[in-house]
């Protein structure tokens, strides 16, 4: 075990500066030389499980054991070499995060291939951009449904050769023999437009009734189901060839490559070899507290396996043999009574949607129900995680607990142990009422470039607004400016063919350079208090470019400046600066008088700029599109030569100074719901609830 008071943080070559006393707090056994597969390994030879991996499809709960999985695994690994495919080609993954995609993704990894699991609320138009940049020669897709969104693009991929279609129907053949008809020599590649996204059914893995037929492949792609994949490894399968296999994988080799959001159009591949994510889930694992083994443990996944927080953890999982269940944002409130978690990972959105929910139906309570209500959430406000409550207070929480706080546990199941929240900022507020109710939240920092979570709370170090202590292995400096720079073996190899963004963000030391900022207390406790580089995170985890919104809004000659807001929000809004000559030649073509008071806030106006929000949210995808804005009173923005600090030097508007004078108008931004975009038809209601992380329907891929 290894014990610390890791407390303080130097900038890069200086000397460490003396600790400060603190709690001591278990940092983890730092665990290096292992390959992902072996981490599957270690759960079949130390803790067998037959409920390792479970999934719900068609009303009931299917389970594959980790001996199971394993034997599967090696039959799609030595199915996709089958394929041609060489050591260290890359292999994208449109898949679902189900069962199919850990097969398919462990498979890869032993067969020594790099696969990119592809983020499905992305864009087509990055969807194809990760394909060519890869240089993919075959891709795995879920299921014909998105196979046949995707059907229309595919002649831009142009070295993708093979498809695999993990989920075929019965007639396969004869499927397969009409997808492959030569499509017409004249039709080029459709090109996508800017909403085009692909379409997620409410069900995963079932396409919604009525869906249209796919349409023809491009004639130089071949089509393969994964049945067929794993025929062709059990064929070559025997112990010699999986021993060759996992021989010829090193901790070192490239495992992932993962796209992220940049400040430029297109996303960037963060490349993570086997140890870096291995690594990073033992060391994090055993850190732990009280974490136990096999079957012990029941952990409830519903984020996307495409992100580095949920893929760490189902590797964490698989290595001590605990139960997974696989689940979704649309099904998570009932499949939190029917699994009855210990673990489950979140991210702030869908704790601050319980809390809100929670608050609602116990305003709908009457008379004594309410009251007592009232007095237990009162009660969890006046908690605070640092400070064990005493006394009176305590006695009170106990009862509390038996009237109310017992209620709320019910809906997460009553077993859990461990609330751990990344992603994104938590309020304070929901650490605290959480856990006096029993629910314990653990806050955990960490990046796709950190191969994981970095600095967690957890014991002694778990106190609201802080992300606690590191794990094992985790070096911090603090640059001048707060920047947090992180050295640890965790850290990505780079940006995958994009050496100058590499350059930026990695140092000749190791350094990684987050673009966040923090501050660390007396005890050692990281704060995240504010963001250097040009991106911020949503609620829900999601990564927006500021720069790429606002350059596109401030293409308008109506805009002066604008600034995009939204870190630790559900939605990105923005704050528009009018060009005030060209707002006023407008409202004098409308007839407007621009005497009268608010009148830039007339409808006609607000509509220019509402078309001008339209134009700029084009090629984003759905979650990063602004959703509200609020238009600046054009006769009180900041002037140049005013020394109230609105201005920088050089006459820009001082960003910080904006988001601190414009609170009130941001927080109105929030304090209303945001308006969904229209989808070009009324959609059946099955296929309306669409999980928290997707795009807006495309009804134009749904075209044949």
């Amino acid at each position: 075990m290894n014990e610390s008071s890791f407390l303080t943080a130097s900038h890069p070559g200086e000397e460490d500066q003396p600790p400060q006393p603190a709690a001591v707090v278990d940092l983890g056994q730092l665990s290096l030389g292992h390959t992902l597969v072996s981490l599957l390994d270690m759960g079949c030879d130390h803790n067998p499980n037959e409920l390792a991996l479970n999934q719900r499809w068609r009303r009931r709960w299917h389970s594959v054991s980790n001996q199971a999985l394993r034997q599967e695994v090696e039959e799609i690994a030595l199915g996709m070499r089958s394929l041609g495919l060489r050591q260290g080609d890359r292999i994208p993954l449109v898949m679902h995060s189900d069962l199919d995609f850990c097969r398919v993704d462990l498979g890869c990894l032993l067969a020594g291939l790099v696969d990119v699991p592809v983020d499905l609320t992305q864009t087509i138009e990055n969807i194809l951009f990760i394909l060519n940049h890869t240089q993919a020669q075959v891709m795995v897709v879920a299921n014909l449904e998105l196979l046949g969104q995707l059907v229309p693009y595919l002649g831009e991929a142009t070295t993708l050769q093979r498809i695999v279609v993990a989920e075929v129907p019965a007639d396969w053949a004869t499927t397969r023999a009409s997808l492959m008809a030569s499509a017409p020599a004249a039709a080029p590649p459709a090109v996508p437009t800017p909403w085009d996204c692909l379409y997620i059914p409410q069900l995963l893995g079932e396409a919604p009734a009525g869906s249209p037929p796919t349409p023809a492949v491009p004639p130089c792609i071949q089509l393969i189901s994964l049945a067929e994949v794993r025929e062709q490894g059990q064929q070559r399968w025997n112990a010699a060839a999986v021993a060759d296999l996992r021989a010829a994988i090193a901790p070192a080799d490239l495992a992932t490559i993962l796209y992220i959001a940049s400040a430029t159009q297109r996303p960037k591949g963060v490349m993570l070899t086997h140890e870096n994510i291995s690594a990073n889930a033992l060391t994090a694992f055993s850190s732990f507290p009280h974490l136990g083994r096999g079957a012990e443990e029941t952990a409830l996944l519903f984020l996307p396996l495409t992100h580095i927080f949920a893929r760490v953890f189902l590797y964490g999982h698989l290595a001590y043999g605990h139960t997974i269940y696989l689940s979704d944002p649309n099904h998570l409130i009932k499949h939190l009574r029917w699994v009855r978690p210990t673990v489950m990972i979140t991210v702030p959105r869908l704790l601050e949607k319980m809390y809100e929910r929670l608050l609602e139906r116990g305003n709908q309570l009457k008379g004594v129900d309410r009251q007592v209500f009232a007095w237990a959430w009162k009660l969890a406000h006046r908690f605070d995680v640092g400070q064990p409550p005493r006394g009176l207070y305590a006695r009170q929480l106990q009862l509390a607990d038996r009237l109310v706080f017992s209620k709320w546990r019910a809906v997460f199941g009553d077993r859990i142990k461990a609330l751990i929240c990344g992603g994104a900022a938590l309020r304070s507020e929901l650490v605290n009422v959480f856990t006096a109710a029993g629910l314990p939240v653990l806050q955990g920092y960490g990046l796709t470039e950190t191969g994981g979570v970095v600095y967690y709370t957890r014991g002694a170090a778990n106190r609201a607004g802080t992300v606690g202590l590191p794990i094992a292995g985790v070096e911090l400096a603090l640059a001048p400016d707060h920047e947090l720079l992180i050295r640890a073996p965790f850290v990505m190899q780079g940006y995958y063919r994009a050496p100058e963004a590499t350059q930026t963000t990695l140092d000749t030391e190791g350094w990684l350079h987050t673009g966040d900022l923090g501050t660390l207390d007396a005890d050692g406790l990281l704060s995240i208090t504010g963001v250097k580089k040009p991106l911020f995170k949503l609620s829900t985890g999601k990564y927006v470019s500021s720069q790429l919104l606002e350059a596109a809004v401030m293409e308008s000659p109506l805009v002066e400046t604008a600034i995009a807001v939204g870190a630790n929000h559900k939605f990105c809004g923005m704050l528009i600066f009018p060009n005030l000559e060209a707002l006023a030649a407008i409202a004098q073509a409308a007839h407007l008088d621009t005497e009268a008071p608010h009148w830039w806030q007339h409808p006609t106006l607000l509509a220019h700029y509402q078309g001008v929000i339209n134009t700029a949210n084009c090629h984003l995808p759905y979650w990063s599109t602004v959703r509200q804005f609020h238009l600046v009173d054009p006769e009180q923005m900041p002037q140049p030569r005013r020394d109230n600090g609105g201005r920088l030097p050089n006459g820009d508007l001082n960003r910080a100074w904006v988001l601190t004078h414009y609170a009130v108008a941001i927080d109105t931004l929030y304090s209303q719901a945001a308006p969904a975009l229209p989808s070009l038809e009324p959609l059946d209601p099955l296929d309306t609830s669409i999980p928290l992380t997707c795009p807006i329907n495309a009804k134009s891929l749904l075209k044949t």
